[in-house]
């Protein structure tokens, strides 16, 4: 993880690249990768971001701390095709923070050309139940600097 190349005004803004290196197995017949694999990509991103921010990746979130964070919501536009000749750097911008919701949104770029960018929604829920929760107050600690207006936006789902 490194700070973003350009952008950025602070705390709210993309906190740092996540690095992914393509390889041949994540390409279709037309030697680029496979359109299913660009979601997975920036997840892998947002993963990197709880990891670096909160100090749990999602398996430790939900394994150590009782707490899932199941995406709810995906939108990416594709905009140039990724290959494995480059880097793929995806850099993590936080947008929201509801009451039980967190949005982010995931640029990837390859050798200064964007690629992909997309809006992600997830909520919070215990995960032994499954229900819909507020993060805890030192999660909510955590991670609330890196939202813009963390008190008054809120992104809700139904």
């Amino acid at each position: 993880m490194r700070p973003p190349d350009s952008g950025g005004t602070g705390a709210g803004d993309a906190g740092f690249v996540h690095p992914v290196k393509v390889r041949w197995a994540d390409c279709d017949p037309a030697e680029i990768a496979y359109t299913g694999r660009i979601p997975n990509f920036a997840l892998e991103a947002i993963d990197a971001w709880w990891e670096a921010v909160v100090g749990y990746d999602w398996y430790r979130l939900s394994i150590d701390r009782g707490y899932s964070t199941p995406f709810v919501r995906m939108e990416i536009d594709f905009l140039s095709p990724v290959t494995p000749r480059h880097v793929l750097e995806c850099a993590v911008t936080p947008l929201a923070l509801g009451d039980t919701s967190i949005r982010f949104a995931v640029t990837g770029r390859q050798d200064s050309r964007s690629c992909f960018r997309g809006e992600f929604v997830c909520v919070f829920v215990t995960t032994a139940t499954f229900e819909k929760t507020k993060p805890v107050p030192d999660i909510l600690a955590l991670i609330a600097p890196h939202f813009p207006d963390a008190a008054s936006e809120r992104v809700e789902t139904t």
